[in-house]
């Protein structure tokens, strides 16, 4: 299943003007986002398209509990959406602070795709990017005639190494330098200067925050093969402690239950907890459940499962054709048992799942994708194959990927050297929808 062609042309706008999202060729639609931005800075009590009248006033909305609001918010199908919901009044845009988690989220995240020519990964070696060069488009998978170009306002200094993607902000480094650049708005923040000489950058860099960067208990990680770096946000000096892995590189990071999960080069899985002193443990798994082991896994939370994504090689006939075909696989983690195990899982009932081959990037699950107009028990997966219009591509479970030239090979981000070259295709939830200032 295709899942987005993307559009040529269209007129680009500067990141100087609002954070909203436009349609490449409804002008009168792109007024009426301009009208949510504008109603959300003055806290206007009215959805945006609506007409006002003397029962829509501040009384009506703004003394719903957050219980009701969250209600609200789970059957929200599109950013577009949730862009009207947050501009209703800031009762209702505070209330987006306190919703359970992300992951319950009923529409899908928004997908990022760097402007420019496309190069393929490894292709031009190790080089940092230039940051006055990086612009990029999003696009809502629920209205797909809805979009937003953005670039990082200027910087210094302008050469940087990508870490990743974290709580809608693409995080950076280049040698002392960090800096964190907001996906949706442009904006960006400069953490204090790292110690000098660390290079994350060049051969292991990967960066995470810890929670969304308007948290009090905010904290911005960057790994490298030694140690692992930590910013207390506001804060303005870096903490580093030993990771003793080995010097291998990590190859995912995610945030589960309280605990940071962290997965190396070598597939071990360890924990990671930071509070009340710096703690990294491995986690003990019984591989052996396993037809093969993984190679190249991606990590998703959804809900209150820990699975693992592997794009693997299985054998099918087809007539007198013996053959083998790539399929996605899902497995649990089953941590109710010692050693954990891997359990594989038929069907994702009426989940989806979002990734992109750059494991540095966030995955994510949705609920209910038919509400939006997506697929359950399907893979949507940022630029899978080589052709330049398609941006992404959705793929059953255990089903049989499309014939396609892939874009990247199964090895990707775990050949060595990786690719720290460029930003790759990802999807992303905006920094707003954590709670955070548009």
């Amino acid at each position: 299943m295709a899942g987005s062609r993307r559009r040529r042309g269209g007129r680009e706008r500067s990141p100087q003007q609002g954070a909203q999202f436009l349609p490449l060729a409804d002008a009168t639609l792109s007024t009426r986002e301009v009208t949510i931005v504008k109603r959300t800075s003055k806290n206007a009590c009215h959805a945006s398209g609506s007409t006002s009248s003397t029962s829509s006033g501040p009384h009506v909305c703004a003394d719903l509990l957050d219980s009701l609001l969250h209600e609200i918010i789970i059957l929200i199908n599109s950013f577009h959406d949730f862009l009207a919901f947050i501009g209703t009044c800031r009762s209702w845009r505070a209330s987006v602070s306190s919703f359970p988690s992300v992951y319950t989220f009923s529409f899908p995240p928004l997908h990022l795709e760097t402007d420019g020519p496309y190069f393929h990964p490894h292709s031009r070696g190790i080089k940092p990017l230039l940051l006055s060069n990086c612009k990029w488009q999003l696009t809502d998978p629920s209205k797909k005639n809805l979009s937003l170009r953005r670039s990082v306002h200027q910087n210094t200094p302008d050469t940087m190494h990508y870490l990743g993607c974290s709580f809608g902000y693409l995080i950076f480094t280049y040698e002392e330098h960090c800096l964190l650049v907001d996906a949706y708005t442009g904006a960006k923040v400069k953490p204090p200067k790292l110690p000098c000489d660390i290079r994350i950058g060049w051969f292991s860099g990967i960066g995470i925050l810890t929670a969304p960067f308007s948290s009090p208990s905010s904290r911005l990680l960057l790994f490298s093969k030694a140690s692992m770096f930590e910013w207390k946000v506001g804060t303005d000096s870096w903490s580093e402690y030993p990771l003793n892995l080995g010097r291998e590189r990590v190859h995912q990071i995610v945030l589960f239950k309280g605990y940071i999960y962290v997965i190396d080069v070598l597939m071990r899985l360890h924990t990671i907890q930071l509070t009340p002193q710096f703690s990294i443990q491995e986690v003990n798994i019984m591989w052996e459940s396993l037809r093969a082991l993984p190679l190249n896994p991606w990590l998703v939370v959804c809900s209150d499962m820990l699975l693992m994504v592997e794009l693997s090689y299985s054998k099918v006939s087809s007539g007198e054709l013996d053959g083998y075909s790539r399929i996605f696989e899902v497995f649990r983690l089953d941590l109710s048992v010692e050693p954990a195990k891997w359990v594989k899982m038929e069907k994702l009932e009426n989940q989806a799942l979002f990734v992109s081959y750059d494991k540095r990037n966030p995955a994510f699950c949705c609920m209910n994708p038919e509400r939006w107009g997506g697929k359950s028990n399907y893979i949507y997966v940022a630029r899978l194959f080589d052709d330049l219009d398609e941006t992404w591509t959705a793929v059953e479970l255990d089903q049989p990927v499309p014939n396609h030239n892939t874009c990247h090979n199964r090895m990707y981000s775990f050949s060595f050297p990786p690719d720290y070259s460029q930003i790759g295709s990802l999807w992303l939830f905006p920094s707003l929808v954590y709670g955070g200032s548009q």
